[in-house]
Parts: C-alpha cells; sequence; structure tokens
C-alpha cells in the first residue's frame, strides 16, 4: 500500500511547487501539510518522497533558466580545453557552483541520522521558521544592494552555497531564504541573490532527489503513480512560482515573507501544543 496517495501527491506537489524557491521553507511546508493530513513525516518513505518531488521543481529552474544554464556549461567545456578561455567570467562561476555544493553533500550524508530523526520535528519547523524569518529580516536591511549578477566572486559562491546546510538541518530555515540572506548580508542586490539561490540549488536539490529515488519508491514507500504525478504537479506550479518570484524582488523586499513566515511558525506552535497535529 502507498504511503501517500495520489490526491494527497497533487496537494504535497503543488505545495513544493510554490513553496521551493521562495523563502518561506518547502520542506517546513510539506512537513505541515504532511502532519495534517496524517502522513508520518519522519518515514523513510515520506522523506523519500518530498525530495524527490523537488526534482520537479528544479526541471522548472532548467527549463526557466535554459540559455543561462546552455552559456555557462559551454563556457565550462570550453574552458576544460582552452585555457584562454578560463579567465571567462560563466566559467568560474561553474566551478564555483560545483565547489559551492560539496559543503552540503558532506554534511547531509554524515548528518543524514539526525535529519531523519530529531530534526524532521515539527517543533523544530516552527522555531526555525520563526529564527530564520529574524535572520531575512536582518539581511535585508543590512545589506547594501549595490553588487550584481557579474559582481560575485568565488567566496559569494562558497558562503551562499555553505548556509544551504541551516535548511538542511533545521526544516523550516528555508534554503532559499539562507542562501538569499546570505547574498543579501555579501551586498548582492534582491534579484543577484534570488539568481544565484536558483543556480546554487539545481545540483544540491537533484543530488538530494536521485539519492532519496530508492526509499520514495521501496517496497513499504510510495508507489510510482503518486510520485510521478507528485512531480509533474511541482514542475508546473515551480515554474509560475519563479516567473512571479523574479518580478517580485526586483521591486519589493523580503518584508512579506517574513511576516508570513512568523505567522505560520506561530500557527504551528499553536497546533502542535493543542495537539491538533502530531510532531
Amino acid at each position: 500500500m502507498s504511503a501517500i496517495s495520489v490526491g494527497q501527491a497533487v496537494v504535497l506537489g503543488a505545495i513544493e511547487g510554490v513553496t521551493e524557491f521562495l523563502p518561506v521553507s518547502s520542506t517546513g511546508h510539506l512537513k505541515i501539510a504532511e502532519g495534517l493530513m496524517g502522513i508520518p513525516v519522519d518515514d523513510d518513505a515520506v522523506i523519500g518522497f518530498s525530495a524527490v518531488i523537488q526534482v520537479g521543481a528544479i526541471a522548472a529552474v532548467l527549463v526557466y533558466f535554459f540559455k543561462d544554464i546552455v552559456r555557462i556549461v559551454s563556457a565550462w567545456l570550453r574552458g576544460l580545453r582552452d585555457k584562454e578561455e578560463r579567465y571567462h567570467h560563466d566559467y568560474q562561476f561553474a566551478w564555483w557552483v560545483i565547489c559551492a555544493t560539496i559543503p552540503i553533500i558532506v554534511v547531509g550524508l554524515a548528518a543524514k541520522p539526525l535529519i531523519k530523526g530529531p530534526l524532521a520535528s515539527l517543533w523544530v519547523v516552527a522555531g526555525s521558521l520563526i529564527v530564520g524569518s529574524g535572520v531575512m529580516w536582518a539581511a535585508d536591511r543590512m545589506g547594501r544592494h549595490k553588487r550584481g549578477e557579474d559582481d560575485t566572486s568565488f567566496k559569494d559562491a562558497m558562503l551562499v552555497g555553505s548556509s544551504q546546510i541551516l535548511a538542511l538541518l533545521f526544516p523550516g530555515f528555508s534554503r532559499s531564504g539562507a542562501t538569499m540572506s546570505t547574498a543579501l548580508m555579501l551586498d548582492l542586490d534582491r534579484v543577484a541573490a534570488t539568481r544565484l539561490s536558483f543556480f546554487l540549488g539545481i545540483p544540491a536539490l537533484t543530488g538530494a532527489g536521485i539519492y532519496e529515488l530508492k526509499d520514495a519508491l521501496g517496497t513499504t514507500g510510495t508507489a510510482v503513480l503518486p510520485l510521478a504525478v507528485g512531480t509533474v504537479v511541482s514542475f508546473v506550479v515551480a515554474y509560475a512560482s519563479i516567473a512571479w518570484l523574479l518580478k517580485f524582488v526586483a521591486k519589493h523586499s523580503f518584508n512579506a515573507f517574513v511576516i508570513y513566515r512568523v505567522v505560520v511558525g506561530l500557527l504551528l506552535f499553536g497546533l502542535l501544543g493543542a495537539g491538533v497535529i502530531n510532531s
């Protein structure tokens, strides 16, 4: 029997698509939804399902930024053959993304028992939502927003990439929120911070989805149909979410996300305290 039904997969896929790239924590929202639907949030199959449907959202990034990705990958391939091409920013940026992904891989493998155990609690999600909101609020005000995408450096990529570890260890903190906040603290403007968050998320989230596939399709795990439905829904909704977010951050601060996160975190604390949902 599938741990997740097709109907539940549609709901979870839509939530993943909306929240994966918004700085509100997709993992946190998925765990809240799973808790409300009575799905065990710490079950290996459920954790695997959540990781796999992220690939749908990542596919949306690949399609949306297809031209940029082709340009960067082409520059990287040319640089491997021609030394003169290695001074090109796109060639260097490709290596930065690769290097910046290593920390989260190492921590993800080393801390897997914690991530799938105590840290999977909804109490952690609620606290991380609120704490992450404070970090985001401070970053948006501390940052001078004076540097564009072409001004990014290896140091920027490593610091922003490493910040993904916060979301890995503390579901609810938000991968997008952590990376965008770090980029803002480094004085990148909001659009550059958002785009950097997208590019750094591609290898990390794709790798996580592939790694977790065996659990999602295990004998006691989720059937293929719900997994496929959730992934497709995630792709469609995420594509629309990416387009909206890039337009939004070009003209607005992150205040709306900060307020929303605090409200959701406090509401979750209330639901857990009242015993409405199980942690």
